[in-house]
């Protein structure tokens, strides 16, 4: 049996931004982000191990973020947490019993910007 995720374990509010096709004045595409909604979550820091392994592997560092089962994130969503740091879900699942919903993300980072 799936144990339910806690109201109270979500302490974190992150802002909800889906990729939105626009038509741009010359008649081509611009895709831009926008808000569209806010859920509360538990976001899993990975732990020093795991970060000094990606970081020697040069690859990215994927990060658990626990919400509500009919929270609205996709896969391609950004959710940006109050600090600024932006994370990219790339994927979400519902365990056997929908209790909760887990998303895989990853940080995103500037160009030159530092962990």
């Amino acid at each position: 049996m799936t144990v339910p995720i806690g109201q109270h374990e979500l302490r974190e509010r992150l802002v909800v931004r889906r990729r939105v096709a626009t038509q741009d004045e010359w008649g081509g595409t611009a895709y831009t982000y926008q808000q569209v909604g806010e859920v509360r979550a538990k976001v899993s820091q990975p732990t020093a191990a795991e970060q000094v392994e990606a970081q020697q592997a040069g690859s990215s560092m994927t990060m658990i973020v626990h919400l509500l089962p009919g929270a609205d994130v996709r896969r391609g969503d950004h959710l940006l947490r109050a600090d600024g740091e932006t994370l990219r879900v790339k994927y979400t699942r519902h365990p056997s019993e929908p209790v909760y919903l887990r998303a895989d993300v990853e940080a995103i980072q500037s160009e030159g910007e530092q962990a």
